[in-house]
């Protein structure tokens, strides 16, 4: 066997390039970090006041300061029965369940790890860290990966995790029937997936099998590198609760069942969603915090929660430029704002190439050069949100353009935009078809940067186009319909797991796009699996972004900088301390920051 001592990670530098180290990961999971500094909030003036006239109040016992895993809060933390978290929850997104496995898209707001722990997280340096697996190896023909659970972790109605419980959890999230709307994230990776997807084998052939109770193996078609890094998203269902109550057991309170940190205690949909810690909880950093309320608002009014101390963090989504300026201004606001590269997501607009208009390169090389990326996001977006993209990977991801080699594919330029529609028989747009760009249930900001996007592509060709933000699903089934029922829409991406085959893995002409090369498909597909020769792996990877760009099977308009605004007392050393390249913030994939937050004296 091969044991596995490193995984991918990810050194992060300012200010704008990262530079990364991929290397194959088995690493402990994350030690408690030094305490964070103090950063609460100054009390209003009656209460100091009130104070002053009491006199300092003696500490809190250390019964009221410890949690319900027998661990003692930090300091400068409220006591245990004031360890209460407020999220906002949009009331305009189509949710249906909690679970990964079961729609990725259609969840409701509470988070990924609420009732699972996947197999895997990762570090703030996006380095692979044990979760529910406690160790992985990999056989030595590179097909097998096989994990050891975690051994006395329980459900909350006390049923054994087991191997078995991922095991049902595939079956069911490949199972034709199911109509996964995440199943193409598997595709050509773990045996038998395409075939079961397809119903062409048994689910019971599906490269996931049980060794024994704690032993879980999986089985890819070729070797596979990413493979542990993928399973950040291996959150399973309970087997038990599956077969006896279906897949949407955790919406009730009655038949929800959590191995992970919380546990729902009521649930009412568009109004609130409240949780407390799962007493029953074995795994790594048990949560400080006693409970969870999530409330349902319009996204356009999160910020004005967050200012009413409604809600306690507001993502960068969620704030409008005037929102930007305001906290940019305030020192207090500004201090709390923590920026990072998240998951290293561009925005881009897709089409169907399949059809006319956009069947044409030329079309799609004129809209391409009509989009004034820089004037967007200085004077729509805002530069500390978003920074120019001529290529579908963010510059400092594994392989991308750092050089500005790529520019020149997609560069704003007006006049050879004209030209390229010209060419494809629209001078001056005269008799281009009107087009409705699609919007997939974007916030507030993002619809106004696509409205500009797309008065950009107006102002420069003289072509009709109108902006359309659909409900989640209306979105998705129209763009994942074969033959797709989108004809131009607008999206973003982020990584998965830290290789260029992921986000460049869904543009092979199998995936979500419709859009096909076959020189692309044939570099990602010899790209992929290449053991031993990184140099050649990087260049194949490299030539098959210049075509994704050169043949516009996308136009790339920014890339993310992502980031959250948190009230000063909503602590954690996870998000409040620095990384190894000094950027302090919650990195993309950090599940198990849930776990340290704490609510600081305020």
């Amino acid at each position: 066997m091969l044991t596995i001592g490193r995984s991918w990670s990810i050194r992060m530098a300012l200010p704008l390039l990262v530079v990364f180290a991929l290397l194959l990961a088995a690493c402990p999971a994350p030690a408690p970090a030094p305490s964070a500094e103090e950063a609460a909030e100054a009390p209003a003036a009656g209460e100091q006041a009130a104070a002053e006239e009491a006199g300092a109040e003696e500490a809190a016992p250390a019964d009221a300061m410890t949690t319900v895993f027998g661990e003692t809060l930090p300091e400068d933390a409220v006591p245990y029965d004031e360890q209460v978290y407020y999220g906002g929850c949009s009331n305009t997104a189509n949710q249906t369940t909690f679970d990964f496995m079961v729609a990725v898209y259609q969840r409701f707001c509470a988070g990924d790890s609420t009732f699972s722990l996947a197999l895997v997280d990762l570090d703030k340096d996006f380095n692979v860290i044990p979760m529910a697996a406690e160790s992985w190896e990999s056989s030595e023909d590179g097909l097998t990966w096989t994990f050891h659970i975690r051994p006395g972790m329980i459900w909350s109605d006390d049923t054994p995790v087991t191997a078995h419980d991922w095991v049902a959890t595939y079956r069911y999230a490949a199972d034709p029937e199911h109509a996964w709307d995440f199943a193409w994230f598997y595709s050509g990776v773990i045996k038998n997936w395409d075939e079961a997807i397809a119903g062409e084998v048994p689910l019971e052939e599906l490269g996931v099998t049980a060794v024994d109770d704690l032993t879980l193996q999986i089985t890819t078609y070729e070797p596979f590198p990413p493979l542990p890094g993928m399973m950040h998203f291996a959150w399973p269902l309970q087997a038990k609760a599956l077969e006896e109550h279906g897949p949407f057991y955790n919406n009730d309170p009655a038949t929800s069942v959590s191995m992970g940190r919380f546990k729902l205690v009521s649930m009412e949909p568009g109004k609130r969603i409240v949780l407390e810690a799962n007493e029953k909880y074995k795994g790594p950093v048990p949560p400080r915090l006693k409970r969870k309320e999530f409330i349902y608002m319009d996204p356009s009014t999160f910020f004005a929660a967050f200012q009413n101390n409604e809600i306690y963090e507001v993502g960068y989504e969620s704030l409008t430029p005037a929102d930007f300026d305001l906290v940019l201004n305030d020192t207090v606001l500004s201090e709390n704002y923590l920026r990072h590269f998240g998951d290293f997501r561009t925005d881009y607009l897709l089409f169907d190439t399949y059809t006319e208009p956009f069947s044409d390169l030329n079309v799609r090389k004129a809209f391409a050069h009509a989009v004034d990326r820089e004037n967007i996001i200085k004077n729509v977006y805002g530069e500390i949100k978003a920074m120019p993209a001529y290529s579908m990977l963010m510059p400092g991801f594994p392989s991308s353009d750092t050089e500005g080699n790529l520019h020149e594919y997609q560069m704003y330029d007006c006049d050879m935009a004209k030209q390229y529609l010209a060419d494809a028989g629209y001078a001056s747009g005269a008799d281009f078809p009107p087009q409705e760009l699609w919007l997939r249930n974007e916030a507030p900001a993002l619809q106004a940067v696509f409205q500009a996007v797309a008065a950009s592509i107006s102002d420069c060709l003289g072509v009709s186009m109108q902006v359309s933000n659909k409900d989640y699903k209306v979105y998705m089934d129209a763009l994942n319909a074969k033959p797709t029922q989108l004809t131009i829409g607008a999206v973003s991406y982020g990584m998965d797991f830290l290789d260029p085959t992921n986000l460049l893995g869904i543009w092979v002409s199998t995936g979500r796009h419709s859009w096909k090369n076959d020189e692309f498909d044939r570099l990602i597909r010899e790209a992929t699996p290449l053991v031993g020769d990184p140099e050649a792996r990087d260049a194949m990877f490299r030539e098959a972004e210049r075509i994704l760009v050169d043949d516009v099977g996308g136009i790339f308009i920014d890339h993310r900088w992502q980031g959250t605004l948190y009230k000063p007392f909503l602590q954690g050393e996870g998000f409040r301390t620095p990384d190894a390249n000094g950027i302090t913030a919650y990195h993309w994939g950090n599940d198990w920051v849930s776990g340290e937050q704490y609510i600081a004296q305020h």
